[in-house]
């Protein structure tokens, strides 16, 4: 469903690709690290040059002769990048020369109905040029020097993608895409969730803890509705990841976070929500996210999910509702891309002004607010300021009169007439300004 056409980096491992995608991007969007093997899914980065936008699709790298696990997951998920690809660009290293994994990969490629260009990375100075001169046996034609750091040949490496996608008609981009982020611990089955509400492996399942080093978008349509399915990386203590690879892979996770409309907090039903899923929780509330909370691997516990729903909602001022499910049988999987667009749905409403005060009438004429000192807080007039996440103003006689229970009690009544649990929301209480001020 890719609203512009898709241009695959590919090749063996640490030959710069994440490099050279945040370059030709034009900023740090793949997590990038001198340890080899850091990009293991898929990451779409949007790119525009000359007036033509495309996608690059980071893939991690190649080694056709390693035979683990994980290498083969990293491979297969690269195969689907080059399946989806309208354009390929083969990095190479130009420091190491030609190695037998180029070939291999390259042998490959050659077989490929789209066209290939060859980047031979690392040629860091004018005098490494030559360099490229040696990957012409690779038989994919003409391979253009360029320096992921430094930026060199960048710009003709651009051309050549942009000319090999002349022949491809430009679509206008999707608009009104509902971004949900899906977030939590470490192997609390994130990818597993993701994969099932796709319906395919589009990203990569382990039991190993980290195994998604990066937030990765995927485009999908359901009922009509376009979503952006955001598979992150686990969240950690920031001790715990201080100085190693999977720190940066927390920033991106963050990042995915504070652009998403909704967050799916995925915990593990075995171990109950614990205290790690409320600060989870509590970073997308303060990002603005209406958040969902799930409970995967329903299938294999015997928990209390009205216990469950009680503890969240002592601990969460938002009152997210609580689902529970199994990426394993698929169980309650369908219906959560819909719950998270009424979600993004509630979240940007706006309550007219007329409404908002009789509401504000009715809250006051039922509970009134406690007097302090023989003086009762009165509320003067109230409006919607902001939606997506919704924010409110109301103009007060006296801030000092506000009691944080009544301010509770007033937001959590709020919530329930406009439907607004899991939906983070903010009541800005002003003082009446008196004339000559």
């Amino acid at each position: 469903m890719a609203a512009v056409p898709t241009v695959a980096v590919v090749g063996f491992p640490n030959v710069g690709k994440s490099a050279l995608v945040n370059r030709l991007a034009g900023g740090r969007e793949a997590v990038t690290h001198s340890e080899a093997g850091v990009t293991r899914d898929r990451k779409r980065v949007r790119c525009e040059w000359n007036g033509r936008e495309f996608d690059l699709l980071d893939t991690g790298g190649i080694d056709l002769g390693d035979r683990s696990e994980m290498a083969a997951d990293i491979q297969r998920q690269a195969r689907l990048g080059m399946d989806e690809a309208d354009t390929i660009i083969m990095v190479t290293d130009g420091r190491a020369g030609l190695r037998s994994g180029d070939t291999e990969l390259a042998r490959k490629l050659r077989a490929s109905p789209v066209p290939v260009v060859v980047a031979v990375n690392k040629s860091d100075r004018p005098d490494d040029e030559f360099q490229a001169a040696e990957f012409h046996a690779l038989g994919l034609g003409e391979p253009i020097a360029v320096s992921a750091t430094h930026g060199i040949g960048t710009g003709d490496l651009l051309d050549r993608v942009v000319d090999s996608l002349a022949d491809r008609p430009a679509r206008a981009a999707e608009a009104g895409a509902v971004r949900v982020a899906v977030i939590g611990r470490p192997n609390v089955g994130k990818s597993s969730l993701v994969n099932r509400m796709l319906g395919d492996e589009r990203v990569i399942v382990s039991g190993a803890a980290g195994t998604t080093r990066d937030a990765i978008d995927t485009e999908v349509e359901i009922d009509g509705r376009a979503f952006t399915l955001v598979d992150t990386a686990g969240l950690r203590r920031k001790s715990k990841v201080a100085g190693t690879v999977d720190h940066y892979a927390q920033l991106r996770t963050e990042r995915a976070i504070e652009r998403a409309d909704v967050a799916i907090v995925v915990c593990d039903a075995g171990e109950g929500v614990r205290s790690e899923d409320f600060k989870v929780a509590e970073l997308a509330m303060k990002a603005g996210c209406a958040t969902l909370i799930v409970m995967n691997k329903w299938d294999i516990t015997e928990s209390d999910i009205d216990d469950t729903r009680a503890r969240v909602e002592r601990k969460m001022r938002l009152r997210p509702e609580v689902v529970t499910c199994s990426a394993k049988t698929g169980r309650n999987v369908a219906g959560l891309l819909p719950r998270a667009a009424d979600l993004a749905d509630r979240a940007a409403r706006r309550i007219p002004t007329p409404r908002l005060n009789r509401f504000i009438s009715e809250v006051t004429t039922t509970t009134p607010p406690p007097a302090k000192r023989g003086r009762r807080l009165r509320l003067l007039y109230a409006a919607q300021t902001e939606a997506s996440p919704p924010r409110f103003k109301i103009q007060v006689n006296d801030r000092r009169l506000i009691s944080r229970d009544w301010a509770y009690h007033l937001e959590n009544r709020l919530r329930e007439s406009r439907g607004l649990n899991g939906v983070p929301l903010t009541i800005d209480y002003v003082p009446r300004r008196h004339s000559g001020e």
